[in-house]
C-alpha cells in the first residue's frame, strides 16, 4: 500500500454489500467510499463477478473500456478465465450501465477537458478497483499471492494508476492502451469533445490547443523520466494537474510483472502514447496482434490463452520450492 495521504487513499471499511444472480454472473452493489460529483448513480459500486464451479486458483480483477456496449463483450474474458479456474471481477467504472445517469452516455463525464475534475473523476475509478479488491479479501476463499488485474484501453489507464499504487496485485495485464495526454487528447478519434471543449471555452489553466499543452507536455516523457522519483513527485513537482491522472506519471512504480497487448493498427490509442508507456513501465512483456482498437476483440482466445500463461508463468517452479521446503 501506498502510504501517503492523496487523492487516491480512502478509508479502509468493511464493503457491506448486497447480492444478486444475473445470468451466469453474480451482482453484487456496495456503496463507494467518495461522493460522486457528477451524480448520486454512482456512489453505489457495481461488480459483475465470474465464479468458476471447482476450486478457485486466483482472482483476476477486470477493467473494461469506456463509452456505451463495450462491457458485454469484454465480458467474455470473465466466462472464459472463470472456465479455467479464475474468478473474474468486472469492475463496472463510474457512469457506465446503472451508473450512468439518463441523458449521459455512457463514461461521457470523464472526457472533461478540465484537469482538476478529470483528478477526481479517474481517482475515484482507481478507488472503485481498490474496494473490489477489499471486497475480494472479505472471502474465505482468497489468496493474496493469486491476485491479478486486467485492464483494456480505458480501463488499462486505470490499471496502471491501480498496480502503482496497490501492491495487493500481483501481475498485470494492460491491452490497448497508452498515456501521454497530450497525445491522446489531441490525436485520438474518440476524444474530439475534449478538442472542442478546449477550443470554444479554454479551460481553468488557459489551455485551447496543443500548442498552449504545449507549454507544459512538450517533453512530458523525458519530463516524467528524469524528475518523477516517488508517487509524492507526481502532486507535487508536475507543472500542471493533468500529470495527476496520467499513467507515464505511474508506469515507474508499477514494479509488477506486466503482459502489454498492443495493436498493432491502433488508432484509437495513438502510437506515441503507448510506445511512451510501455518504455516506462521496468517490467513489462510486449506481445503484438494484428488489429485495431476494436477489432482487437477478435484476438480475444488468443489474448486469453496469452493472459492465463502469463499469469500461471513460473507457479510450477514456486510449488516445486514449497514441496521441497517441506521435505
Amino acid at each position: 500500500m501506498v502510504k501517503t495521504s492523496y487523492i487516491f487513499d480512502y478509508p479502509k471499511i468493511p464493503v457491506n454489500y448486497s447480492l444478486k444472480k444475473e445470468k451466469d454472473y453474480l451482482v453484487f452493489t456496495f456503496d463507494t467510499v467518495y461522493k460522486d460529483p457528477v451524480c448520486k448513480e454512482n456512489e453505489t459500486q457495481i461488480v459483475h463477478m465470474f465464479v468458476p464451479e471447482g476450486k478457485i486458483k486466483g482472482d483476476i480483477v477486470f477493467l473494461h473500456g469506456i463509452g456505451p456496449n463495450n462491457i458485454p463483450y469484454l465480458e467474455w474474458y470473465g466466462r472464459y478465465f472463470s472456465k479455467i479456474g479464475y474468478r473474474t471481477s468486472v469492475v463496472i467504472f463510474p457512469y457506465h450501465l446503472e451508473r450512468a445517469p439518463k441523458g449521459i452516455q455512457d463514461g461521457d463525464p470523464f472526457y472533461s477537458s478540465e484537469p482538476d475534475e478529470c483528478v477526481v473523476l479517474f481517482h475515484n475509478a482507481v478507488k472503485d478497483v481498490r474496494r473490489t479488491i477489499d471486497l475480494l479479501e472479505s472471502f474465505d476463499d482468497y489468496s493474496e499471492d493469486n491476485l491479478y488485474l486486467m485492464g483494456v484501453s480505458f480501463g488499462g489507464i486505470i490499471g496502471t494508476m491501480a498496480l502503482a499504487l496497490d501492491k495487493r496485485i500481483k501481475k498485470g495485464i494492460l491491452m490497448i492502451t497508452g498515456g501521454n495526454w497530450r497525445w491522446i487528447n489531441f490525436y485520438s478519434p474518440f476524444t474530439q469533445k475534449v478538442r472542442d471543449a478546449y477550443a470554444t471555452q479554454k479551460n481553468a489553466y488557459g489551455c485551447d490547443s496543443e500548442e498552449y499543452c504545449i507549454k507544459f507536455r512538450e517533453n512530458a516523457f523525458d519530463f516524467v523520466k528524469d524528475n518523477i522519483n516517488s508517487i509524492d513527485d507526481i502532486f507535487q513537482k508536475t507543472p500542471i494537474p493533468c500529470y495527476h491522472y496520467d499513467p507515464i506519471s505511474y508506469a515507474k512504480f508499477v514494479n509488477q510483472p506486466v503482459l502489454f497487448i498492443k495493436g498493432t493498427f491502433d488508432k484509437i490509442i495513438p502510437h506515441r502514447a503507448t510506445n511512451e508507456l510501455i518504455k516506462l513501465l521496468p517490467n513489462k512483456k510486449v506481445k503484438y496482434i494484428l488489429a485495431g482498437h476494436k477489432s482487437s476483440y477478435l484476438w480475444k482466445s488468443v489474448v486469453g490463452r496469452w493472459v492465463i500463461s502469463f499469469i500461471e508463468q513460473g507457479k510450477l517452479k514456486e510449488a516445486e520450492k514449497k514441496l521441497q521446503k517441506t521435505m
